[in-house]
């Protein structure tokens, strides 16, 4: 009878595994990238994970309600507490990034502030970097303040004033690796370091290097954020943020997301688990090719100086080398001449599309200083090492050689007419 009994256990438990989520699926990162997180059952035997469009979900009866409220049945109830297809992407990018868990928001910026907002209340304190995103800073330095919450703004790679910084009352410490635009490369290891000393949490926003490059949280930081707007969707066609960590840190992040409602649409979810599957791929080609640009771009007569973390010359490269397994798909540079020089540069791409964000198969470029920095003078914009002729440059997938082939025609056809 024992014997009977476990055979029957050991079916149903089986019949059950054959429709756990992959999340375990293989350690192979693009096998995980396909099938990670998914259902292997599903509705009307589909391969894609259905979008789920709905704002509501209907209970069967009474007992179905008391079942949820008062025994925890786990169960969909209104769309802003959680979505089938949004549950599977946030599933599929917690087995990407090795995290016990996962929260999928409307935008990279709406899960850095939620998290923000998990972890402080008036009259605490955090450190952040002074190469941090702009958006970010200016939420941290100035609304933050409304709520009694004070902040630091620490020169980045400076560890000596990164400890110092660190108050009693210090929450954590937020920094991004690679940074924008300069492409930064954070000591993980001595981030940790000091955030043990102090027993502080750590944040990282990883967007620039992808969990193909770098995993932060494998570092020892507690929280990895990502703008899935770029690298993990892929495609400039949707907007979307993650952050991922312990179960108990994304437990208190998710329950403000379910008060502060930046929940991501389900068809957008989609979306990205598309890109998601074909992601190693993409990552693969944006590595090469942004090395092999850097590497023209280093060596070419009208350019001053190259910002990669690939290339020796790159302040940060022994760090990078040491952390990551690709330097990234973002190249930023500086041309000789001046600022109409690096606007006429601009107006003669042909190839390349001036814009802003990064991460599509489509080669993007911007010029900081007339773009994100618009509102600042010169005086401000250069104290913040945002010079005239500075561009960032977002490598997409398209041939090496016409992408090199277009910048070179626009340097020397800018370089011509200043002359």
């Amino acid at each position: 009878m024992r014997e009977k009994k476990e055979i029957m256990a050991s079916r149903k438990s089986d019949k059950s595994a054959m429709n756990e989520p992959n999340r375990l699926l293989s350690s192979g990162f693009s096998t995980r990238a396909v099938h990670a997180g998914e259902d292997r059952l599903r509705y009307a035997d589909s391969i894609t994970t259905p979008i789920v469009q709905t704002s509501t979900y209907a209970f069967k009866n009474s007992k179905d309600v008391e079942d949820y409220t008062k025994h925890g049945k786990a169960r969909f109830e209104y769309g802003r507490y959680g979505n089938p297809t949004e549950q599977v992407a946030a599933r599929r990018l917690a087995a990407l990034t090795n995290a016990e868990d996962c929260v999928v928001f409307s935008s990279g910026m709406s899960a850095i502030i939620t998290t923000i907002l998990a972890f402080v209340r008036s009259q605490d304190h955090i450190v952040i970097t002074d190469d941090a995103y702009k958006k970010t800073l200016e939420f941290c330095s100035s609304y933050l303040q409304r709520f009694g919450v004070d902040c630091t703004i620490v020169p980045f790679g400076d560890y000596a004033a990164l400890d110092k910084a660190v108050r009693p009352n210090t929450r954590f410490i937020f920094s991004e690796s690679p940074t924008n635009p300069y492409l930064n490369i954070f000591d993980l290891e001595r981030l940790k370091s000091i955030a043990r000393k102090h027993n502080v949490l750590t944040m990282i926003d990883a967007t620039f290097s992808t969990p193909i490059n770098q995993r932060p949280l494998e570092w020892g930081v507690d929280l990895e954020l990502h703008s899935c707007t770029k690298y993990l969707a892929g495609h400039n066609d949707i907007l979307a943020g993650a952050v991922m960590g312990r179960k108990e840190l994304v437990d208190q992040i998710r329950k403000l997301h379910k008060a502060i409602g930046g929940v991501i649409d389900p068809h957008c979810c989609y979306l990205l688990l598309r890109g998601l599957k074909t992601f190693p791929l993409r990552m693969q080609t944006h590595n090469e090719t942004a090395l092999a640009v850097a590497q023209f771009l280093e060596e070419h007569p009208l350019v001053s100086r190259v910002y990669y973390p690939g290339l020796e010359s790159h302040p940060h490269h022994a760090i990078a080398k040491r952390q990551m397994l690709g330097f990234g798909g973002v190249v930023t540079f500086e041309i000789k001449g001046t600022l109409n020089s690096a606007k006429r540069f601009l107006d003669h791409l042909k190839l390349c599309y001036i814009a802003p964000s990064l991460g599509g198969v489509e080669t993007l470029i911007t010029h900081p200083a007339t773009v994100t920095y618009y509102d600042c003078n010169r005086k401000q914009r250069y104290a913040l090492g945002i010079t005239d002729t500075l561009i960032r440059l977002a490598v997409g997938i398209e041939n090496r050689d016409d992408i090199i082939g277009d910048l070179d025609q626009a340097l020397r056809k800018s370089v011509k007419r200043t002359r």
